[in-house]
């Protein structure tokens, strides 16, 4: 077991946003989160990063409490947060040098994870040579570099069209499959969470409650293909239903 929430509560002012959150998600899982507009979800993702406090309830890693940011735990957000003015090397090994690591490995790490994201050849390029789907490209190798626990994603391709969006779909499953890292990821598109999650997770909305938890009985490849075939759509027929429900809901 990995990363843990038991009965995890966030106020703001007064109003709660979060509700006892419980969570369990285990090592080498791919885990996604949907849920309507003041479900929470990326308010959730910053608390399991650290940067937001909780209010109530408990979060941990591997048997540890949360309690601020830490190199166990890599942030995706959906704008990338580049470094503009490093190169793209630079901005892989960025997080590298905060850590207690021969040069050598510091150096291998870079490579290799240029490598598995398909952007060695622009290890020299800055930031604003790249396209969108590269700068995300780039913000994941960063992330993974560090080889974290788990692999925090908020939104990671919500800015992107629709075609570089599916590119990036099949390259961020690849990686998934290559490197087993443990991923969460918060996403508004239930035909992502389907396409990619090997479990999707539904929150309520106003407060954010677990609604469902549901298990997604694919094969771990996944191509874009996947999406047409009847197996695929009844189960985005299932999650948009109770996205849907819990928003109408509250209204």
């Amino acid at each position: 077991m990995t990363l843990v929430l038991r009965d995890v509560v966030k106020d703001y002012g007064g109003h709660r946003v979060l509700d006892g959150i419980g969570l369990e998600v285990m090592r080498g899982d791919f885990v996604c989160m949907v849920g309507a507009s003041g479900s929470g979800k990326s308010t959730l993702l910053s608390m399991i990063a650290g940067l937001e406090p909780i209010s109530g309830g408990a979060i941990e890693l591997d048997g540890e409490p949360v309690i601020g940011p830490g190199p166990e735990r890599g942030l995706v957000f959906q704008s990338g947060a580049l470094f503009p003015y490093l190169t793209v090397a630079e901005n892989v090994g960025f997080g590298l040098r905060l850590m207690p690591l021969p040069a050598a490995e510091r150096a291998r790490r870079v490579e290799w994870y240029l490598s598995e994201v398909g952007l060695l050849p622009l290890a020299h390029a800055l930031p604003r040579q790249l396209s969108g789907g590269q700068r995300q490209r780039v913000a994941i190798a960063r992330a993974l570099a560090c080889e974290p626990s788990v692999l925090l994603l908020d939104e990671p391709f919500g800015a992107l069209d629709v075609q570089t969006k599916e590119d990036m779909q099949v390259f961020l499953h690849q990686v998934w499959r290559d490197t087993r890292a443990t991923v969460l990821m918060v996403t508004h598109d239930v035909e992502e969470a389907v396409l990619l999650g090997r479990r999707v997770i539904v929150l309520t909305s106003d407060p954010g409650r677990v609604a469902a938890e549901l298990p997604v009985p694919l094969a771990d490849h996944r191509e874009l293909g996947l999406k047409r075939t009847p197996e695929f759509l009844a189960l985005r027929a299932r999650v948009e239903d109770l996205v849907r429900g819990h928003a109408s809901a509250r209204k």
